[in-house]
């Protein structure tokens, strides 16, 4: 089976944007970790951090580009959206790593998340899952299930944790299908600007009782700011800015770039090493995100002809 790698220039316009976002979520894990040992932050702090830093930073960026603050019933019910479905995500992965493990949380949260979009496709009419798209869905899910791993010994919190990882990956998914119909006169960044600050307001109610206060060193307010900018304020805003050309059910499955970035970052930067079936679900899944690409490239290029 040959692969064409060739794009066309309307597929350019969501894929890119997409994969680059995908690139920049696989650095989150090794900032967030990075910040959590340096400021001595518990995990839901660290995301309130990060989605506080980040919405800020896409703020700061609306109002110089002069494009005023919101108005309209519409712009501030998509901000709203925005913002609590990204609270609703980050709380209830943290909750889920707490209650079972990081490989759980991680393989659940992120697994199902294109499923409960391609399924939500399905249902409302808006793409059919066919034998196709289903097959590569799959192939993705095997690859990231072997590439991850499944936690073999008994979790006590294994069906807390399953629960919690399932409203994270359905609030991901809500916030996809939502943002892949954009907003007349509301931009990506104006609206994840807003929203992350609005999420960032609802997560630091729980996060103030594992204490949010930090030494203002500039090596922490520089990890502070790094893992605000690229996985969350770039990261988020070229995902909404390309996830209305590719669709949600695309952009769904190019998440999953996330996963097998952070992996070959800590094989890169920390010395890890992967084993033989590891490496096996590694390319299974980057085939599945490179026939997603082309897919999509050849039906936005059908549609177009």
């Amino acid at each position: 089976m040959s692969v064409s790698l060739s794009v066309s220039a309307p597929a350019r316009r969501g894929l890119f944007p997409l994969v680059a976002a995908g690139v920049l979520w696989g650095t989150g894990g090794l900032l967030g970790s990075l910040v959590q040992q340096r400021t001595g932050l518990a995990p839901i702090a660290v995301a309130t951090y990060r989605l506080g830093v980040g919405g800020a930073i896409l703020v700061v960026v609306s109002l110089l580009g002069c494009r005023g603050v919101p108005r309209g019933r519409a712009a501030v019910r998509r901000i709203g959206a925005v913002g609590a479905l990204a609270a609703i995500f980050q709380a209830c992965y943290f909750a889920a790593i707490a209650a079972s493990s990081v490989v759980l949380a991680t393989l659940v949260t992120i697994g199902a998340a294109p499923v409960v979009v391609a399924l939500a496709d399905h249902v409302t009419g808006r793409r059919r899952l066919d034998g196709g798209r289903g097959a590569i869905l799959a192939l993705a899910i095997t690859g990231l299930t072997i590439l991850v791993g499944v936690p073999a010994e008994d979790t006590s919190g294994m069906v807390a944790g399953v629960a919690l990882a399932l409203v994270a990956a359905t609030a991901f998914a809500a916030v996809t299908l939502v943002t892949a119909h954009p907003v007349p006169g509301l931009d990506a960044v104006t609206a994840t600007g807003y929203g992350f600050l609005g999420g960032a307001a609802l997560l630091a109610v729980p996060a103030a009782t594992t204490g949010l206060a930090i030494t203002p060193t500039p090596a922490n307010l520089l990890a502070v700011t790094v893992l605000g900018l690229a996985p969350t304020a770039v990261a988020y805003a070229l995902f909404f800015h390309g996830l209305p050309a590719a669709g949600a059910a695309t952009a769904a499955v190019l998440t999953l770039l996330e996963p097998l970035t952070a992996t070959l970052l800590a094989v890169v930067l920390l010395g890890e090493r992967l084993t033989p079936v590891a490496w096996t679900g590694a390319a299974l899944l980057a085939l599945a995100l490179v026939l997603t690409a082309t897919t999509a490239d050849r039906e936005q290029s059908a549609s177009a002809g």
